[in-house]
């Protein structure tokens, strides 16, 4: 739901043999064996469940055997990669506390839920009530906030340190290693954020299995309800922090390329690398209400994107969904007779603002990519046109005399009506408050329709 952002941007020749790499035979993979709950404990019991309360305590006993291998993959972070590099002085202490985050925070909370659910696991194996456990313990998620928004920064910390041969040579070794699974560093610390946002489905699949007057079930709604609240508010801080991350990398050329648009920015919608119709690379941005085309430069040691041209409005860009080969590489007639591969997955962004005006074909990865791009932008427009017509919405409204929020015509009838009542002193009261009474409910009725067809 929010920006592509964790793909990977290194280089595809990353995992080949270096040539100060070891040539040793391939290692034999640890496989982490998946585990039943009905094939870990007693099967006799079996016999004596429904089939319903064999499905809940097999996803109850998925919750629990996940804290234990979510527990042992942080461990293994810190024991395999973080401690052994800043042993070798292959990382400085400051660049692994930005790529590991606060990572060793995380074991002692989870080591916490597991001791709670086993204590609760009677001998047979069997569980009887999770939902108070959990109602009591998801609040401590929270803390993840710090961690997940650190990961923009971490990773791209991390691919840059790549290219640090005796980075990449430590890499290259754990990966080859059992214990990795043939997971990279990046896997393991992507795992607690890929955790946190498989609990409600965790959860909803235990609720889906007990019954309705199991004293779990209002516990069990209640914990949903509040890690559903916990994901959202990370993915928000999340989002907000990634797209402070890349507009504090953003080089203009020239002071009239910045725009308030970028500024006022908190969600990166999406974000990736494009080619345009001469196969130059380009890294375009998609904030809010603005799109930004730039070029991934290297700026004092680190990767910052360079403005290639105006940022494009969203509310004005026109979008267009080009067939495979209708572009024409390098604007000849050459491209008719180019690869096939090679003029695939373009789409058209264009852009005309009295003298302004920008036309680009950007060529995305694949047909997926492609379509990720079209469906962001289209949903941009929508929410930007929306946005805009409830402005248009909201000017129509005034402040009446009396101090209601109504329609432009109806404060005026409000105002003509209060100077009318001061101005003729000789009518009765009782038959004037009646009459403006009337007055009001029909001008109400008609601005309501009016509101109605305006929106």
């Amino acid at each position: 739901q929010r920006s592509i952002s964790f793909r990977s941007e290194s280089r595809p020749d990353l995992l080949s043999p270096r040539p100060w790499s070891r040539n040793v035979p391939p290692a034999n993979t640890k496989r982490r064996d998946s585990k039943l709950w009905s094939e870990t404990f007693d099967v006799c019991v079996n016999h004596m469940l429904t089939s319903k309360e064999i499905k809940r305590q097999e996803a109850i006993f998925e919750l629990s055997q996940g804290e234990e291998d979510l527990i042992e993959d942080l461990k293994l972070a810190k024991k395999a990669y973080h401690d052994p590099m800043l042993k070798l002085s292959i990382m400085t202490e400051q660049e692994l506390n930005q790529i590991f985050g606060t990572l060793d925070s995380l074991i002692p909370l989870h080591e916490d839920l597991l001791r709670r659910l086993q204590e609760v696991r009677k001998p047979d194996g069997s569980t009887e009530h999770v939902g108070h456990i959990l109602v009591g313990w998801l609040p401590c998620l929270n803390s993840y906030d710090s961690y997940c928004s650190n990961q923009v920064a971490a990773k791209a910390l991390l691919d840059h340190k790549k290219q640090d041969h005796r980075v990449q040579d430590f890499l290259q070794r754990c990966l080859e290693s059992p214990f990795s699974r043939k997971l990279d560093l990046w896997n393991f610390l992507d795992i607690p954020r890929s955790r946190l946002v498989k609990y409600p489905l965790l959860l909803r699949e235990i609720l889906r299995h007990t019954p309705n007057d199991h004293p779990d079930q209002q516990h069990l709604e209640e914990a949903i309800n509040i890690i559903q609240g916990i994901v959202a508010e990370i993915n928000i801080k999340t989002g907000e922090s990634e797209c402070q991350y890349y507009k504090e990398r953003l080089i203009y050329l020239e002071e009239g390329q910045r725009d308030s648009l970028i500024d006022n920015s908190r969600a990166v919608c999406c974000h990736g690398e494009l080619k345009n119709n001469r196969g130059v690379k380009l890294h375009v941005f998609l904030f809010e209400e603005v799109l930004v085309i730039t070029r991934a430069v290297t700026h004092n040691d680190q990767l910052c994107y360079q403005l290639y041209r105006q940022p494009i409005p969203v509310r004005e860009l026109v979008l267009e969904d080009l067939q495979d080969g209708e572009v024409r590489l390098g604007g000849s007639i050459r491209g008719a007779f180019s690869n096939n591969e090679r003029i695939k997955n373009f789409f058209r962004v264009s852009f005309k603002n009295g003298s302004q005006s920008q036309t680009h074909s950007l060529q995305a990865n694949d047909s997926f990519n492609k379509q990720q791009w079209l469906n962001c932008i289209r949903q941009a427009k929508e929410k930007a046109a929306c946005a805009g017509r409830a402005g248009e919405l909201q000017a129509h409204f005034l402040v009446s005399p009396s101090g209601r929020r109504v329609a432009q015509g109806e404060a005026a009838l409000e105002q003509m009506e209060q100077s009318d009542c001061e101005s003729d002193c000789s009518m009765d009261t009782s038959e004037l408050s009646a009459d403006c009474e009337r007055m009001e409910q029909t001008n109400s009725c008609e601005s309501q329709k009016q509101v109605e067809t305006n929106v």
